[in-house]
């Protein structure tokens, strides 16, 4: 446990120290490429929805991982004026395929670590070339690794979904955790990967279940210095997501979710023009509400729900004018192996391992968690 915590405060100096140093590689103040152009931070541990925050953890000393990867359309859009009125879209960003590498560890059945690696398998777009002339996107590119833990307030108690629902009360109906989670800028530059600096994300998740239905939300923020691309200003964001559910299949083989997510950014957005002596911005006291739903699907038919799969999709939800990172479709396709401990009945077999996970039993023989006349009649 203290090597775990060790390492995860050593990545923390790192970041710290190399923040300043890649802010430098962010190009002109007014045209920046370090916005981060994709807004969804999935992370390791149970997941339940895709954008909004679970509040379950990973059981004392074992390890979680997931790959999440998520397609998105045109995140990142750039007007250009033209001859006569209107102007011209071009594509900054257009096509974008990233997937995120997850990691979990658990230090106690209420604390666990998160780290996740996001990289970039392929994209398409214009990158600054309307602006500059330049070089096209890269096709591929790394974007900042985020690292964090979670706490559970109230923890959710380690059984079947279906049979806490059922119980009631605090830790089975409901439960709540909160989440610290830290983006470092090691994204590349040029790339829209990440963010010129140290983005800091503190949120509270709480989740509901009444038998088969479902239901999460969370708010939190995520908080960073103002960075501007011609005229969108990204900066401290108020972020919330909510989300519900319905279990078609039991013990979690098959579930259906509908899901939102949007982001209240602080910083006022601006009005640029190119002239002669270069771009010139200028406040206009809009503002900007990047949000997206997303309807989607998961299975949890292994080892007694520690492995899942989730498929979904969706598209922005008009609020305001139109606003950077909000893409006009996403697609995110996912597998988690997220070993919580469970053992429903109590009897010292993990509900993995137990082939009567609702009835206590012994811990060894033939049929480990059956109880002993089970065993018996099932030689």
């Amino acid at each position: 446990m203290r090597t775990a915590i060790t390492a995860w405060g050593a990545a923390a100096l790192v970041v710290m120290s190399i923040g300043e140093a890649h802010a430098d590689d962010c190009g002109s103040p007014l045209v920046n490429t370090c916005i981060n152009s994709d807004t969804y931070w999935p992370t390791a541990g149970p997941m339940r929805f895709a954008h909004v925050m679970g509040t379950e953890t990973v059981g004392r000393g074992q390890i979680g991982f997931g790959l999440v990867s998520t397609y998105l359309s045109r995140p990142v859009l750039l007007r250009v004026a033209t001859p006569g009125s209107g102007g011209s879209d071009q594509f900054v960003v257009d096509d974008q395929l990233n997937t995120n590498f997850l990691f979990a560890y658990g230090v106690t059945d209420r604390l666990q670590l998160d780290f996740a690696l996001p990289v970039t398998l392929i994209q398409t777009g214009a990158g600054l070339s309307p602006l500059t002339g330049g070089e096209d996107l890269r096709d591929t590119a790394m974007r900042d690794l985020r690292f964090g833990f979670v706490y559970t307030l109230v923890p959710r108690a380690r059984i079947l979904p279906e049979i806490a629902g059922e119980r009631g009360g605090e830790g089975n109906a409901w439960s709540l955790a909160s989440r610290f989670n830290v983006s470092a800028p090691t994204g590349d530059a040029g790339s829209f990967a990440g963010d010129r600096g140290v983005v800091l994300a503190p949120s509270l998740a709480g989740d509901f279940r009444h038998k088969i239905f479902f239901a999460g939300a969370d708010l939190g923020a995520r908080i960073r210095p103002v960075t501007e691309f011609a005229g969108a200003r990204v900066g401290t964001q108020i972020t919330t997501g909510l989300g519900a559910g319905i279990d078609v299949i039991e013990r979690e083989r098959l579930s259906f979710m509908a899901e939102a997510r949007a982001f209240f950014n602080l910083p006022e957005q601006a009005d640029t023009a190119q002239s002669a002596f270069g771009i010139t911005s200028r406040p206009n006291g809009k503002a900007i509400f990047p949000a997206e739903w997303m309807i989607s699907a998961r299975s949890a038919p292994l080892l007694a729900g520690d492995v899942s799969f989730m498929l979904g999709g969706g598209g922005p939800i008009p609020i305001g004018d139109a606003a950077i990172t909000v893409p006009r479709f996403r697609f995110v396709l996912g597998v988690v192996y997220a070993p919580m401990s469970r053992d429903t009945d109590g009897d010292g077999v993990l509900d993995k391992n137990d082939l009567c996970p609702t009835r206590p039993g012994e811990r060894g023989g033939d049929r480990p968690g059956c109880p002993a006349e089970s065993a018996e009649k099932n030689p």
